[in-house]
């Protein structure tokens, strides 16, 4: 074997475009790339007509990447049912897709039948580009948000009490990614490093081969744990895999058969100055948004703004811990302990941040979202998603002068101007509103608090129901396996 032949050789552009001899495609070849070209650019051209109006009016720059990056996931056909949301038929939309571009590809076969082009060396050339570039940009936004770790965060208290049956599939896969930190934030780096390789000619091919791996590992998880990204993963897959179509035969012969390779890929030559600058102030500005400029949009979004999963401001200064509830007073009378009491509390969390959680024996509606990014601490709802157990979320404000919190339910539902209003700053003001209509309206809760020793939080005031509560809770002493939570720091707060 030449000991010149090495990766680079694979992707070799020199003198590319100086070839005399004209390249005649098979009949196959030109159907298969006629099927190719249609299908693909259908996967590729957003569908939805919100996207071109987030496009075309976008809020800030971060949006207007943000969305070129993120395409669009909508296709020709939603099936509702639980296969159509997690299953296989949620695939429905690329046989749709494959149908089309089989009818459309039959159509210009047809009318091709007499032309004179023996290749789409040309048309082939660009369709790659814009399979590469979709893949690069959408895999460096989907890693950006892992290796600033967003997506997935570490299990709060609440959640790491809770019962292992209690979960969803995709909540708990989410959990032990989340337990995993570093794990996350090394996926982010590999689909970013993967996701820019593709921006070069001479390493889309090991670009490719990483991101189909990364992907499938991707998707074949959330098809296993209901996780809902299986079918944007796939596509990368799908889209890594056509690329990776060009380099098989030479990648065979080169590893496999150990003969020489001469690569003969076709490359447009740009012979004219601007032309050529043209090119590289294209691709240089595009890596230069997409990496560089996303990627600090991303960090400032994580530990700036605290626009996250998980919430960020403050809770009751030193009281973050799992608490027994000892005493329960509700409207006087004194409740006994029971594990079927569907009243009484049974346990109590006040988290690092302003949540704090009882359980009690009774049902409550399962969020199967994987809980959006928020500004407002109130519409961050990952810490309760995808899990069962007769938990209440409750999100608070502290008068510290007054020993009193303000609060209200986390998992009520909110109207879509009122989310728009509230996600305009991190909290929401609840003194300000409580005994207003809109505090009304919002069923904003007031308690009393106080701390006989470090360790003991009594609570009281009237609940959502209009009972008055007398509730003691102890912290319990508790040391977990999955070690101490990796805490955000960010420039906002410490705890």
């Amino acid at each position: 074997m030449n000991n010149d032949i090495d990766m680079g050789t694979i992707q070799n552009i020199n003198s590319l475009t100086d070839k005399k001899d004209v390249v005649i495609w098979e009949y196959g070849e030109k159907v298969g790339f006629r099927f190719a070209f249609v299908f693909f650019l259908l996967l590729i051209i957003p569908l939805d007509g919100s996207w071109y109006g987030k496009l075309f009016a976008p809020d800030s720059l971060y949006d207007f990447l943000a969305t070129i990056a993120g395409g669009s996931r909508e296709g020709w056909i939603d099936i509702d049912s639980e296969s159509g949301r997690w299953g296989f038929a949620s695939y429905a939309s690329w046989w749709l897709t494959a149908l089309i571009a089989a009818l459309v590809t039959a159509i210009w076969t047809i009318l091709a039948r007499n032309s004179r082009y023996t290749n789409y060396k040309v048309l082939y050339y660009w369709l790659r580009v814009v399979v590469r570039y979709r893949i690069a940009l959408g895999l460096i936004a989907f890693g950006f948000i892992k290796f600033f770790p967003m997506q997935m965060p570490f299990p709060s208290l609440a959640n790491l009490n809770t019962d292992f049956g209690e979960y969803a599939p995709f909540k708990l896969y989410w959990q032990i990614v989340g337990v995993s930190y570093r794990y996350e934030i090394f996926l982010g780096f590999l689909e970013i490093a993967a996701g820019t390789l593709l921006f070069f000619r001479p390493t889309i091919a090991i670009g490719a081969i990483i991101n189909a791996g990364v992907l499938f590992n991707i998707g074949h998880a959330n098809i296993a744990y209901d996780g809902g990204v299986h079918v944007y993963s796939s596509y990368f897959v799908l889209l890594s895999l056509f690329l990776l179509i060009q380099y098989i035969p030479d990648i065979w012969k080169l590893f496999i058969k150990g003969e020489v390779v001469n690569p003969d890929y076709y490359v447009p030559k740009f012979t004219q100055k601007w032309a050529q600058f043209s090119y590289i102030g294209v691709k240089s500005l595009l890596i230069f948004l997409f990496v560089f400029v996303y990627g600090y949009y991303r960090y400032d979004r994580f530990y700036n703004e605290g626009r996250l999963k998980e919430p960020v401001n403050p809770g009751l200064a030193k009281a973050a811990g799992h608490y027994n509830v000892t005493r329960f007073v509700l409207n006087g009378d004194t409740l006994a302990y029971s594990p079927k009491d569907s009243v009484r509390w049974h346990e109590a969390f006040f988290e690092r941040y302003s949540t704090f959680v009882y359980k009690v024996n009774k049902p409550n509606d399962i969020n199967l979202g994987n809980g959006t990014p928020a500004l407002n601490d109130v519409l961050k709802t990952y810490e309760f998603t995808g899990r069962a157990g007769g938990k209440s979320y409750l999100y608070y404000e502290i008068d510290s002068s007054a020993n009193s919190l303000y609060l209200l339910d986390k998992n009520q539902k909110f109207s879509k101007d009122l989310r728009t209003l509230l996600d305009k700053k991190l909290d929401v003001g609840l003194k300000a509103l409580y005994g207003k209509a809109t505090g009304d309206s919002l069923h904003i809760l007031k308690w009393r608090y106080e701390r006989p020793n470090p360790n003991v939080i009594r609570l009281s005031g009237v609940d959502i129901n209009s009972d008055t509560l007398d509730v003691t809770l102890e912290k319990i002493d508790e040391t977990y396996l999955t070690g101490k939570e990796w805490y955000m720091k960010n420039t906002l707060f410490t705890y």
